[in-house]
């Protein structure tokens, strides 16, 4: 009779059930894998398909019991870690949909707010839009692709040892609050200058004539000079947001 100890069940589910656990908990935050699109068990499939294919590279993992007292200080510890490098990556997305609020309020569009269903917020169309390019350079870039290797790699940095204070303490995730304000101004400038300019130019109209209705020309005037300005700096959003990236996954150790 075959017989199998505890022992051996925990060394063959132990590699697996630890990132198995902070691979779903990135997914649960993470941009693009949060969408509604996205059904649960696909997350959870894709989740433990990933931590199996780690397992090559995943070497010397401890082993610790689920029965055992650090359990539950390695739960929460994978939750932590996952949660966090989806935290990260969402506060780039964040900055973008920053200047688009920004871009908006200059432009006069705040008003066309609406509920987006994908992210259960109320949005404005031009933070809307450029959150959906944003998403569009993620994938093209495959910073999904950097987004899983940034998982993986947190085993190196940060490996299961159910010390979940530590962990976040080394993470720091919060250095990245600056760069969010720092880098929504940087997309958003350009625009901001020259809406800025535009409405100098309508305040001096508004003096030299004052029989012209100023509200009923300038609001189409600004609102052309805004698109114009979005689509001439479109191009120009890869640097920022690529730099956002990159700080991001260094916090994880990927290079």
């Amino acid at each position: 009779m075959i017989s199998i100890s505890e022992a051996q069940i925990m060394a063959w589910l132990s590699p697996i059930l630890w990132p198995f656990i902070r691979v779903l908990a990135m997914f649960s935050v993470a941009p693009v894998f949060t969408l509604r699109a996205v059904p649960m068990r696909v997350k959870i499939g894709l989740a433990f398909l990933v931590a199996l294919s780690a397992q090559g590279v995943l070497q010397n993992q401890p082993i610790i019991s689920v029965n055992g007292p650090q359990a539950l200080g390695a739960v929460l510890q994978q939750l932590g870690v996952g949660l966090s490098i989806g935290f990260a990556v969402r506060i780039v997305f964040a900055s973008v949909e920053l200047a688009g609020e920004l871009i908006g309020l200059q432009m006069g569009l705040n008003f066309a707010s609406f509920f987006d269903p994908m992210t259960n917020a109320q949005t404005s169309a031009v933070s809307s839009f450029m959150g959906n390019i944003s998403t569009l350079l993620f994938v093209a870039a495959n910073g999904h692709l950097m987004l899983l290797m940034a998982v993986v790699k947190s085993f190196d940095a940060f490996p299961v040892d159910g010390n979940m204070l530590e962990s976040l303490g080394r993470v720091q995730v919060y250095q990245l609050g600056s760069d969010l304000f720092a880098s929504a101004l940087w997309i958003a400038l350009p625009v901001i200058g020259l809406l800025l300019f535009v409405n100098l130019m309508l305040g001096v109209i508004s003096r030299v004539a004052p029989q012209m209705n100023i509200f009923a020309v300038g609001f189409p005037v600004t609102l052309t000079i805004g698109l114009l300005g979005i689509a001439l700096t479109m191009p120009m959003m890869d640097k920022p947001v690529m730099a956002l990236l990159e700080r991001a996954f260094d916090l994880f150790g990927v290079r």
